[in-house]
């Protein structure tokens, strides 16, 4: 995100996120900004609050990268309906979470790699969503 803000491709971090595929720490070279309209920071622990609170709503299991990206798409929704805009958003889930079940899906894991994820499970109980496939 610092590169998307910066343009500083020399950009780097010390720790990238626990969420396979994203959040490395060095800016990568096929990482094109101009085809980006929005980008937001989803700290790793809502994202695997999310994908244990999509688990809920459809009763499947999707990886970290879905849990990444449908928290950003339920910040969209939530900021389009504070301010009475009316519209779709399309999403994919990208990933089964089979894959995670001694990572993501294993609480001892969690919380010795992520942290508490309570606070956010509570902040996604708290919506109303209409899932249409």
């Amino acid at each position: 995100m610092d590169y998307y803000l910066s343009g500083d491709n020399s950009l780097t971090i010390d720790q990238g996120s626990r969420i396979e595929g994203i959040g490395r720490p060095r800016v990568e070279p096929s990482f094109i900004p101009g085809v980006v309209d929005d980008m937001r920071r989803v700290p790793d622990a809502a994202a695997i609050a999310t994908i244990h609170w999509l688990e809920t709503v459809l009763g499947r299991k999707a990886g970290p990268s879905t849990g990444t990206n449908l928290y950003g798409v339920l910040q969209i929704a939530t900021e389009m309906q504070s301010n009475g805009k009316e519209g779709s958003i399309v999403t994919l889930l990208c990933d089964s979470g089979y894959r995670y079940l001694d990572t993501c899906y294993n609480p001892d894991w969690v919380a010795a790699q992520v942290g508490d994820i309570q606070p956010w499970l509570d902040e996604l109980s708290q919506l109303t969503v209409e899932v249409k496939s």
